[in-house]
């Protein structure tokens, strides 16, 4: 049966609930429906196996009594899955995304009825484009910023060595150490520890426990007493006493290399002195704090924006996009190997952060796609092929071939759709009042 078909014996009518919810009431007719009982009951008596029957030989009233409601169950399924498209043409409703089924279990001889609940994207109106306010942080990079990070480098190049016999543990320091913690005398799970690493004030170990190794050194063996933070991410150790049994093996100390030329030849091949690092760096930094100036612009203009013109952003959609989003950082996670309760707490605090921007990204996406359509604005194929060598040429890549996938996986109007984004911020940022504002 062809589409156009199937969407003519349809009876369909479509109701309003509120501004981003429509509903519609589908009824397949009866004489469908049968057709479809008569198919899965044909399909069922050749593989169904019945004692007391040859094979396909078992009368339909026996199959009735055995599988009649799993049979209903599956034409349920079925009978939606194949009119519920040529349904929602025939309403003229588009769903943002997948629409939720009501209905009861098909009955031969019957119609079969169900409901849909379908969300869609809101109706809203623009405000006054006109001088919308937006900032804009400053992208000028000083010789302290360029010596800053010239010793944050610096600092990155520093190696660990070994420190001679009698050195006193000081704040910097490098220590290997065993311990044994015990809570009211008694050992506690994951208080005991061998062969661990820190350096010393750097933050890694409960509050107070960096500062009783001070002075200690090498083999020395220390009493530790700390409390665990009321907030620690264990609940049956926070807010209690505990004290530690810690043995100090090795110190090292941070070696930090001059700068000079040989620091920079060190740095890579592309550098033969110490001031084509600093260039190189004042260059990244110019370009960073460019990037996060635009970023700021655009976030502050299209926060002004979506204040002047709220709607309400249809919840499946964005509970749609995060399922989606969630399963693939999920996915990510366990090709590199994560796995157990750190992924599983990974996830919930992803799903709590990700959903206000899914929701913010879907505003976004309505209120610039609107701009483009009242000003008129387009992407041309030359803009999107302009687009697509950019893309080839950034990852490496053969035009020609990533052309061709592009075009395959459907990945040309989004980027057609990414371009009218940035023309319509263009537009946005042409009409605004930008302030010029401090550093943050």
């Amino acid at each position: 049966m062809s589409a156009n078909a199937a969407a003519d014996e349809l009876r369909v009518e479509s109701r309003q609930e509120g501004p981003i919810t429509r509903w519609i009431d589908v009824e397949v007719p009866a004489s469908r429906v049968a057709t479809a009982f008569e198919r899965a009951y044909r399909g069922l008596a050749r593989s169904a196996r019945v004692r007391g029957f040859r094979p396909g030989k078992a009368p339909r009233s026996v199959l009735q009594k055995m599988y009649g409601p799993a049979i209903a169950e599956d034409l349920e399924r079925e009978l939606v899955g194949e009119t519920l498209s040529a349904a929602l043409e025939k309403s003229g409703i588009e769903p943002v995304c997948q629409p939720q089924v009501e209905s009861e279990l098909p009955s031969e001889g019957a119609p079969f009825i169900y409901h849909a609940r379908i969300e869609v994207k809101p109706e809203f109106a623009l405000c006054d484009l006109k001088g919308l306010p937006a900032q804009r942080p400053p992208t000028a990079v000083s010789e302290e910023d360029v010596e800053r990070e010239l010793e944050a480098v610096q600092q990155r190049q520093a190696h660990f060595v070994e420190e001679t016999e009698g050195v006193a543990a000081a704040t910097g320091h490098l220590v290997v150490m065993e311990f044994e913690g015990r809570i009211d005398g008694v050992i506690f799970e994951g208080g005991t520890a061998k062969d661990v690493t820190v350096e010393l004030g750097s933050g890694q170990l409960i509050p107070g426990f960096d500062e009783q190794l001070l002075g200690a050194r090498a083999g020395e063996e220390r009493s530790v007493r700390v409390r665990f933070p009321d907030d620690y991410g264990k609940a049956d150790l926070a807010g209690k006493d505990a004290e530690f049994q810690v043995r100090l093996g090795s110190l090292r100390r941070r070696e930090v290399p001059a700068l000079d030329d040989e620091f920079a030849k060190d740095l890579g091949a592309e550098f033969e002195s110490l001031e084509q690092v600093r260039a190189k760096i004042r260059e990244t930094l110019v370009a960073s704090r460019e990037r996060a100036s635009r970023a700021t612009v655009r976030r502050t203009l299209l926060d002004a924006l979506i204040e002047r013109v709220p709607f309400e952003v249809p919840p499946g959609l964005v509970e749609e996009r995060l399922q989606r989003r969630l399963h693939n950082a999920a996915h990510d996670l366990g090709e590199r190997g994560a796995r157990g309760v750190a992924v599983e707490r990974q996830m919930a605090r992803w799903e709590q952060e990700w959903r206000p921007l899914i929701e913010r990204e879907a505003r976004e996406e309505w209120l610039l796609a609107e701009v483009a359509r009242v000003q008129e604005l387009a992407a041309a194929d030359a803009e999107v092929e302009a687009r697509l060598d950019r893309i080839a040429e950034e990852q490496g890549s053969d035009a020609a071939k990533l052309r061709k996938a592009y075009r395959e996986a459907g990945v040309l109007e989004a980027i057609r759709g990414q371009l009218l984004e940035e023309k319509a911020v263009e537009f946005l940022l042409g009409e605004a009042k930008v302030e010029e504002v401090a550093a943050s």
